[in-house]
């Protein structure tokens, strides 16, 4: 069992898109199952997504929802994907949150609304109007532009 199915006390069911590890490790590349299935974290600056600066949307690697307008997309410096805003959770997509202990203090875990899978950390450094920044691993994103 995944951590994301333990998370939800081993029903992955509570999730509008559910599949079991076996179905999402055949859809997922290894590394995007590490990421979004058991909670790894990609390595800073790896992700081709840090330079993406055009007109779109970011979705889950995993089922597709859109997380995230390009329009919220900033250049933290932190080395990963950043954004001050998720797209609202209506429409099959947005994200929730959790708190996090795996490296001994709570942190802000952020996951898919729909699939579950781990997206990366919300922390309280972002620029305005929210002050927020969501610290995505460019694993768990895939980017559609806009037509």
């Amino acid at each position: 069992m995944s951590l994301i199915d333990k998370m939800r006390g081993g029903d992955a069911e509570n999730f509008p898109v559910s599949k079991s590890e076996a179905e999402w490790r055949e859809e997922l590349t290894p590394e995007q199952f590490a990421v979004l299935r058991e909670e790894a974290t990609e390595p800073p600056r790896s992700s081709p997504l840090n330079d993406e600066k055009r007109d779109g949307k970011f979705l889950c690697a995993g089922c597709g929802a859109s997380l995230f307008s390009a329009e919220t997309k900033y250049d933290s410096g932190s080395g990963w994907p950043s954004f001050y805003a998720p797209i609202s959770a209506g429409d099959g997509g947005g994200v929730e949150t959790k708190t996090d202990y795996k490296i001994g203090v709570p942190r802000t875990e952020v996951h898919c609304a729909q699939c579950g899978g781990h997206l990366g950390h919300l922390f309280d450094d972002g620029p305005a109007p929210t002050g927020q920044r969501y610290c995505m691993n460019g694993m768990s994103l895939d980017f559609q532009p806009s037509e």
